[in-house]
């Protein structure tokens, strides 16, 4: 069994930045995909973006051109750091591996 804890969410002026991380526990996730998806009130979740176990990535169109993501193997973590942020990022966003999804932070971009 995995669990998943993501942090870093919270408030953000529009323009700004934020890293936001997912901590895995339970087994090592360096082998296989991780994948960021997002939840904004009244809609379906959409995927961000998704690291592969050599360091691949995929970016989701939504932040294409503004996001990073990235994992550390050694404290087997995956970050994603979204810059130039705007009001529709405003959404709860989620770690996911295999099956196994974190509870998910809040992220709101207002001035």
């Amino acid at each position: 069994q995995v669990q998943l804890v993501e942090s870093g969410g919270g408030l953000v002026q529009p323009g700004g930045s934020l890293r936001l991380s997912c901590a895995a526990s339970g087994r090592a996730v360096s082998s296989e995909n991780v994948q960021w998806y997002r939840q904004a009130p009244g809609k379906g979740r959409e995927l961000v973006d998704v690291v592969g176990h050599l360091g691949t990535t995929l970016y989701g169109d939504s932040v294409k051109g503004r996001s990073t993501i990235s994992r550390d193997n050694a404290t087997n973590t995956v970050h994603l750091q979204i810059n130039n942020l705007k009001p529709e990022d405003t959404a709860i966003y989620y770690c996911n591996h295999n099956i196994y999804w974190g509870q998910g932070a809040q992220v709101t971009v207002s001035s």
